[in-house]
């Protein structure tokens, strides 16, 4: 089927914004224009791509399924043009996708040192969920991402480097609770508040599958955006939370960690790749601070 490129290019930008006024005005073309280009794209594909009334536009499930491939292969031509036309390639910029508490606790000394040694190479960064960081990859929105393993939204076609492994560890503000000196066992642990990330995140699940492979139901007292709430929250004594031990080490001296009888499973901080992206001369630099010049595909079990 001979279909433009150009149809695409005005079907992806409607698609993002839902609105034909602001995709004429992102392509510099009349809205008049876009409204043909789609009713072109429509009629050689024998679908309709939107729902139109006076108040909103929507997608169509045609129009949903079209952009899950359009939106992909419109970023991976805009990166390569973007590359390509840089004067010098080397000044392309950084693009990676991390977690606010990944970015703040284990990427910010790597940020500086690269910053340091290519101070003319912007750093882009993209702060979302485990999940959210793997459709920023699969997407072509990021060179690179690095995210908690085990992560069900990695599939075998991303290639996978473990940086280094890791341990949730549960803690409670030094004044609250007086369990310095207990071992608890997970049943004991689930009588005390306990504050958890949302249901979306990848640890609020490990966690709960991890409760009941031990048979004990966790219903948390609370459950936030992010790690620095819980910890926020369990310094004045709210609950008692559970953070990586990489976030503890800076904050010793406001928590002490408790001791279990069940040894939770470790977990890995992991670099995934899309083998098919154009990776910018700052990617591999920065892939050598995290020594994973070797990728395999992505396990999507521990």
């Amino acid at each position: 089927m001979d279909i433009s490129f150009e149809l695409y290019k005005v079907f992806y930008y409607v698609a993002t914004t839902l609105n034909f006024s602001e995709a004429s005005r992102q392509l510099y073309i009349s809205q008049s224009a876009v409204s043909q280009a789609v009713k072109a794209l429509e009629n050689k594909l024998g679908h309709p791509l939107f729902l139109r009334n006076t108040k909103k536009v929507t997608l169509t499930p045609e129009g949903e399924a079209l952009l899950r491939y359009v939106e992909p292969a419109v970023n991976l031509l805009y990166n390569a043009e973007r590359q390509i036309s840089h004067a010098q390639p080397s000044e392309a910029p950084l693009r990676l996708g991390a977690s606010d508490t990944i970015c703040r606790y284990f990427l910010l000394p790597y940020f500086k040192r690269f910053h340091k040694e290519f101070p003319n190479i912007p750093i882009k960064v993209t702060n979302s969920t485990s999940g959210g960081c793997v459709s920023l990859l699969h997407n072509n929105k990021v060179d690179f991402i690095v995210t908690n393993a085990p992560n069900p939204h990695l599939t075998n076609k991303d290639m996978c480097c473990t940086i280094q492994e890791f341990q949730d560890v549960f803690v409670a503000g030094k004044k609250f609770f007086n369990l310095q000196e207990q071992t608890l066992s997970l049943k004991q642990l689930a009588q005390y508040p306990i504050l958890m990330l949302d249901k979306t995140s990848t640890t609020s699940e490990f966690l709960h599958q991890f409760f009941i492979k031990n048979g004990v139901s966790l219903t948390p007292e609370a459950e936030l955006s992010s790690n620095d709430l819980l910890l926020d929250f369990a310094r004045i004594g709210l609950g008692i939370t559970v953070v990586p031990d990489y976030v503890l080490k800076s904050q010793k001296k406001d928590f002490y960690p408790l001791k279990l009888k069940e040894n939770l499973p470790k977990r890995r901080l992991v670099l995934a790749y899309n083998p098919k992206l154009l990776s910018s001369p700052a990617a591999k630099n920065f892939l050598e601070y995290l020594h994973c010049d070797k990728l395999i595909s992505c396990p999507r079990k521990p």
